[in-house]
């Protein structure tokens, strides 16, 4: 999800939103935190790869999970039509909340799991504010040990389905995939948004959310050489932009809308369910959006079907 613009209000509206998830019962106090500088050298660290190397065996069916901050929820509602039809994919390519998701999934957990988890203090309300930082007034801890808790410490490459996490490298805004190592922290470097979440270093090289160079990150599934891809966008639809957003805010939207289409001209079939603009980490909104996400699938359905069928790829 794009960063809000900064402006001279920003401070106070970030302090209102910590307060009122510590309100909530959300979160922890914020000085329990720790410390907005991070750089991760244990030896479990997630390695960054410039470009994604042919799996073996290869896959035949990927499943590419969009970003989109808590229009991501929509995609529990499409797991779980997937899962009702039978359909496996055997690699899942995830960027920023579709990294979190397809983590998640690709260890087992049921996308009937996965819901009953969003909705008992999820994900994407286990932030740590830290309201002194510069680069971003969320430090992301909390979310690597939330990730690694419920993953049971098992790395990358021991998940049951395999995955790949797509992240950006801060300098160059270049994509970067994670496919071995420390899970919470290649999801943490995924959903680092600029200006929010505070940027991620892994070895002295920083990373941030995979939304700022692959927003839908169907290439990398291309490269890991996949037979065929479905990909779930759950960005907004083309000019879905209020008209009072600011000169800054459409030309960002512009510039995502322009990275999401041509990654999702590479898809096999694509699923875009219809999902508000303004989004928030509010349980309504979760609920709505995995709603969404399930109705359009199951309308889709039918098509998806009748297209893996005709490419005799298997359920």
């Amino acid at each position: 999800m794009p960063a809000p613009e900064p402006d001279a209000s920003i401070q106070p509206r970030r302090r209102r939103l910590a307060a009122g998830l510590l309100g909530g019962g959300l979160l922890a106090p914020w000085w329990l935190g720790g410390c907005a500088a991070f750089d991760y050298r244990a030896p479990d660290a997630p390695e960054a790869l410039a470009r994604v190397p042919p799996l073996q065996p290869r896959p035949r069916l990927a499943l590419v999970l969009g970003s989109g901050g808590p229009r991501g929820y929509a995609h529990l509602g499409v797991l779980r039509v997937l899962e009702d039809a039978g359909i496996q994919p055997d690699l899942v390519v995830g960027s920023s909340v579709g990294a979190l998701i397809g983590c998640f999934w690709a260890s087992g957990l049921s996308a009937a799991e996965l819901d009953a988890l969003s909705l008992d203090g999820g994900p994407l309300t286990v932030f740590d504010p830290w309201p002194f930082a510069d680069r971003g007034w969320i430090i992301g801890q909390r979310l690597q040990d939330f990730v690694n808790t419920r993953l049971q410490g098992r790395a990358l490459e021991q998940l049951p389905r395999r995955v790949l996490v797509a992240a950006t490298r801060r300098s160059d805004k270049a994509p970067v995939f994670f496919s071995r190592g420390n899970p919470g922290v290649a999801v943490r470097a995924s959903g680092a948004v600029p200006g929010i979440v505070s940027p991620v270093g892994i070895g002295g090289v920083e990373y941030e959310d995979g939304d700022e160079s692959l927003p839908l990150p169907v290439s990398a599934a291309r490269a890991a050489g996949a037979d065929w891809v479905i990909a779930v966008d759950v960005s907004v639809r083309p000019g879905a932009t209020p008209p009072t957003a600011s000169a800054a805010q459409r030309l960002r939207d512009q510039r995502r809308r322009a990275r999401i289409e041509g990654e999702a001209a590479r898809a096999d079939f694509l699923l875009h369910p219809d999902l508000a603009y303004d989004a928030g980490p509010w349980r309504s909104y979760f609920v709505d959006a995995r709603r969404r996400g399930e109705a359009h699938a199951r309308e889709r359905l039918p098509a998806l079907l009748t297209a893996l069928f005709a490419a005799r790829v298997a359920g």
